[in-house]
Formats: structure tokens, C-alpha cells, sequence
């Protein structure tokens, strides 16, 4: 368990708090948004996840206890209790499709509305999915006013036929159920239900990365989540089935040793390169009930790491060149997640790739003086995710006892608003530490 003190004394601006439920961790972290739109965290908790297996809640009791332990943990350091959770959603199940939308509107003369926009976008939450399936965003690409193309903001322009690109995210109702039973059985409302993929973009990347052209790549515990950015618009979503724990389970086969023990090798001596390593140190592991010691290789444990991260990034590949973007990616790829801790990792992604490539921490939105534990790509997800619940305020999202396809649809607003046309409508579309080498473990 680990716990952060706040570092700030509390505002009058409200306190938001979001929790990412993953396979290998339960992070939950409270703050606000000082003066200056920085990011203020008053309080954060991480416990181990045994009840999620890839992004999925495979164990109720078990979540429900690891949920209650992080919430805990952030009040204890908040000096406040919590009411209500921005909740993130992954797993295998989550799939994407590009869809067009069309409006006849009645008069050419009349300036094209937010109200028409919410019609395009409640239109497409009609459309038929496979059994299971709901709608989890809809999110604008770009608009077509009566053949004039690649309009961004069709706001206040004139035309008879509105025509729009839509990206939609869906995934398994059940999976999406179960999150929301988590989270009141630990006696907390869900108020938001975001991808995670989204979130942890808001959080690492930058406003210019995703107008040029980039591709996120989230290296969680279960699940690696893939999102594509270009021109500022979200153009691709995948879930690649193999993550870190993968990557466990090589080393504790490959080294015939525990997964305990693998996961220790993996984070103190792992390395994504297996070219990196000159010294080739011999690592000692102790034996299972003093059955006498185990002498690994640092190279060979390098090359294992190596086969399976290099199988992930060809998967990475496949979905970029499924997207269509592959020779749109200017900035190249940014790797976050606790999967991004890894040595070496962005010199293994450039020359598997060629790409260029960094690793991505949300250390720009902080206020100064923050912990600098949280510059850390594996609070990519929770930050994101208290982001976008600050951003979007404490609107409220369906729960499983509502009807799966009824739109919430917000008061329209109007122009001048401050905030960007896709910022805005898609805030309406939104349903729901390094130790000295030590060569013996």
C-alpha cells in the first residue's frame, strides 16, 4: 500500500476524485484545480488488484475490498470523505468502429445549432450492436455541410445537408456493470465512466503531439491500450490482450522460478534490450524451501523481455496500419503505464518500429510542489482520469439499472463558451524508485 500526504491546504474549489481499477493495481487520487489550472492532488492511494484479470472485474468481493482499501488511504491523506468517483473502463472486450452520420435540415438559411449536433450524436446511439455491446463515447471527427468538406466547428454555418465522421467506442455491458456494483458496494456513486486510453492521452500528451500525429501506447498490467491521435481528433482505439503480466509469466517459465520472484527480476534487473547489457551479471535467486539457489543470466533474462515486448509492438504495428495513419505519425510514439518502467523500452520501440519515441508522464499538470512520486507513467490513467472528471464536473452518467440506449443530453450552451467545440461535445457524449544493484533476491 502506499500513501502520499497532501501537499497543498484545501481551496473552495471542489474536491474531485477518480480511481483506476487495473489488473495489477487499485489507484484512487483526490484533487482539484488551483488559479492557475494546474493540478492540485490532495491525496492518492494504490493497493494491489487480485480481482481484475485483464482490465476486467473477475472477482467482486475481492475488488470491492481493494477499492475501499485506496479510497481509505486518499481520505486518510485528503482529510475529507468521498461521495462520489470518476471510474475508468478497458479490457479485451473494448472496440471501436468509424461510422457516418447524416442531417436534412429544413432550412439552408437557419445557422446550423449545438441542438443539431446532439441529433447527429443521439442518432448514432441507435445503431444496432452485437448482443452485450453499449455504446461507450461517440465522438466527432469531421463535418460535411452540403459537400463542403473537413469542417472541424460547423457552429454557426448555414447548409441544408450535415453530414459527420463519427468514432464510437463500445464495449460489454457486463463489464461496465460490474465496475459500477464495485464501486457502491464500496459505498461510492460512479458519476463518469471514461476509457482509459482517452484518459491517460489527456494526461501525457500534449496539445501539439496530437495535431501532428501520434500513437499512445498504454503497457498496463493485463492489457496494452492503444489510441491514435491526428489533427487534435482521436482517430483509432485498440486492446492488445498481453501487458506486463505477460511478460511475468515468460520470465517465470523461461527461469523456471516463481512468478514472485520473475516479477522481482523483472522490475530490478529487467531490460527491454537485451543488446544493453555488457556486464552480464549472474543473478542469484533463493530456491523454494531452501532448495538452494537459482544463478540466472542478466542477458538471457533481457532476451525473454525482449521476445515478448517486441510481439506487443508488432501487434501496435498491425493496428496503425490498420487505422490508416502509419505515415501520419509525426511525433511518433509515446509509451506510458507501468509497463513503461521498463529499461531501455523507448530504444527497443524505436528500432522495432522506427518511430521516434518517449516515455510519457503527466508531470506537466501539476501544480509546483507536487509529489514527485506522481511523475510516474504508471499514474498516467489516474490522472487522466481526475482530469477529465474536473474538466467535465460531476455530470451524471447512466447506471445499469437505466435503459442502455437512453442519451443524456445537456442544456445547449452557446458559442462564445471558452471551451473548444470538441471539448464540449464530447463532455456530452460521455455515458455513464530506483534501489542500489543488488545482485541476489
Amino acid at each position: 500500500m502506499e500513501q502520499i500526504e497532501k501537499q497543498v491546504q484545501p481551496t473552495q474549489r471542489p474536491l474531485t476524485v477518480a480511481i483506476d481499477i487495473g489488473t495489477t493495481k487499485i489507484c484512487a487520487i483526490a484533487g482539484r484545480q488551483d488559479e492557475f489550472g494546474k493540478l492540485e492532488v490532495l491525496g492518492i492511494g494504490k493497493v494491489a488488484s487480485t480481482g481484475v484479470n485483464r482490465g476486467v472485474v473477475s472477482n467482486i468481493e475481492k475488488t470491492v475490498s481493494a477499492i475501499k482499501s485506496a479510497i481509505e488511504i486518499a481520505e486518510t491523506a485528503a482529510g475529507e470523505k468521498f461521495s462520489t468517483v470518476h471510474v475508468g473502463i478497458a479490457g479485451q472486450h473494448i472496440k471501436s468502429r468509424q461510422h457516418r452520420g447524416l442531417l436534412t435540415r429544413d432550412n439552408n438559411h437557419d445557422e446550423i445549432s449545438e441542438a443539431d449536433i446532439k441529433k447527429l450524436i443521439s442518432d448514432m446511439h441507435k445503431l444496432v450492436l452485437p448482443p452485450g455491446d453499449k455504446i461507450l463515447h461517440v465522438i466527432p471527427q469531421e463535418f460535411t455541410i452540403d459537400s463542403e468538406q473537413g469542417i472541424i466547428d460547423p457552429i454557426g454555418m448555414s447548409g441544408v445537408r450535415l453530414e459527420a465522421n463519427f468514432h464510437i467506442i463500445t464495449g460489454q455491458t457486463s463489464a461496465s456493470s460490474n465496475i459500477f456494483r464495485c464501486v457502491e458496494r464500496a459505498g461510492l456513486k460512479a458519476v463518469d465512466l471514461t476509457l482509459e486510453p482517452i484518459a491517460s492521452a489527456h494526461a501525457v500528451l500534449s496539445d501539439e503531439e496530437k495535431e501532428a500525429g501520434v500513437a499512445l501506447v498504454d503497457i498496463g498490467g493485463g492489457t496494452t491500450d492503444l489510441s491514435i491521435f491526428k489533427d487534435g481528433i482521436i482517430r483509432h482505439t485498440a486492446v492488445i490482450p498481453f501487458g506486463g503480466n505477460a511478460i511475468t509469466d515468460d520470465i517465470a517459465e523461461g527461469c523456471h522460478v516463481t512468478k514472485k520472484n520473475a516479477e522481482k527480476l523483472k522490475v530490478k534487473f529487467g531490460s527491454a534490450l537485451a543488446d544493453e547489457i555488457y556486464d552480464n551479471r549472474i543473478i542469484s535467486i533463493n530456491g523454494i524451501n531452501d532448495r538452494g539457489h537459482k544463478e540466472i543470466s542478466e542477458r538471457n533474462l533481457a532476451l525473454i523481455i525482449q521476445a515478448r515486448v517486441e510481439e506487443i509492438f508488432d501487434f501496435v504495428l498491425w493496428e496503425v496500419k490498420r487505422s490508416g495513419f502509419e505515415r501520419g505519425l509525426i511525433a511518433g510514439i509515446v509509451i506510458t503505464g507501468g509497463g513503461a518502467l521498463l529499461n531501455h523500452l523507448d530504444k527497443l520501440v524505436e528500432y522495432h518500429t522506427s518511430f521516434v519515441c518517449r516515455i510519457g508522464v503527466p508531470r506537466d499538470r501539476f501544480a509546483h510542489g507536487y509529489a514527485e512520486g506522481l511523475a510516474s507513467p504508471i499514474y498516467a490513467t489516474s490522472v487522466g482520469l481526475l482530469l477529465n472528471g474536473i474538466e467535465n464536473g460531476e455530470v451524471p452518467t447512466d447506471t445499469p439499472s437505466k435503459k442502455e440506449e437512453e442519451v443524456v443530453l445537456e442544456e445547449e450552451t452557446t458559442v462564445e463558451e471558452k471551451t473548444s467545440f470538441l471539448d464540449r461535445v464530447f463532455k456530452k457524449t460521455k455515458k455513464w524508485f530506483e534501489v542500489e544493484p543488488d545482485l541476489h533476491i
